[in-house]
């Protein structure tokens, strides 16, 4: 695959839980860069940065660890239970994590880069990338991955998955779409087909800047 300009951008969203952490590590196996938005997040939210601080601000101290960095946990708590608060935090957020993203693509000496964002599509990154991944999996094993995850209960879980914006809007946007549903190897077969179409694609699509 011929090296572009810049690296042909793939979105990988999907609601919480559904496994879009496993489809980066299969991109990652095939030679894509990775791009984690959760991870820029939390190297944007340490002590006395730009985006801790104006967080602080809306939620409050009690947002924040004694080390001055922010309390993810604690912030969770409140979003989560608050529509208005959420939708506060993603105001906050989203230019922040898009920003730093651009900055890491752009430095990117890679072909191609995957970007998991669970939201790619509320926070309008998606226009920024070639196409768009959404992982979608059975509501029930959803909710059984993020009690484990977060080792809460059953009720808290179903709360975080009330919480995210319908998944018909990630679809109706989707260029591929992974069901987790099955087993790794079914999910590793839709990955590797997907991967292969889109390396018969690229080279057709000329300078994309």
């Amino acid at each position: 695959m011929p090296a572009s300009a810049s690296p042909w951008r793939i979105g990988v969203t999907g609601n919480i839980a559904c496994g879009k952490s496993t489809v980066m590590r299969m991109l990652a196996e095939l030679g894509a860069a990775t791009i984690d938005a959760d991870t820029v997040y939390h190297d944007l939210i340490g002590p006395g940065s730009p985006l801790t601080h104006r967080l602080t601000t809306r939620f409050g101290p009690i947002i924040m660890k004694s080390d001055g960095s922010i309390d993810r946990r604690a912030l969770a708590d409140i979003v989560f239970a608050d529509a208005e608060a959420l939708a506060d935090l993603d105001a906050l957020t989203h230019p922040a994590v898009i920003a730093e993203i651009e900055r890491r693509v752009t430095s990117l000496d890679a072909p191609v880069v995957a970007i998991d964002a669970v939201k790619l599509i509320e926070s309008g990154m998606y226009r920024a990338c070639d196409a768009v991944w959404v992982v979608v999996c059975d509501p029930e094993q959803q909710v059984a991955r993020l009690m484990q995850r977060i080792g809460g209960s059953r009720e808290e879980a179903e709360r975080r998955v009330a919480a995210q914006p319908p998944i018909e809007s990630k679809l109706a946007l989707a260029d591929v779409i992974i069901d987790n549903s099955g087993t790794r190897e079914a999910t590793t077969a839709q990955v590797a087909t997907a991967w292969r179409e889109m390396c018969d694609t690229i080279p057709h699509q000329g300078n994309r800047e």
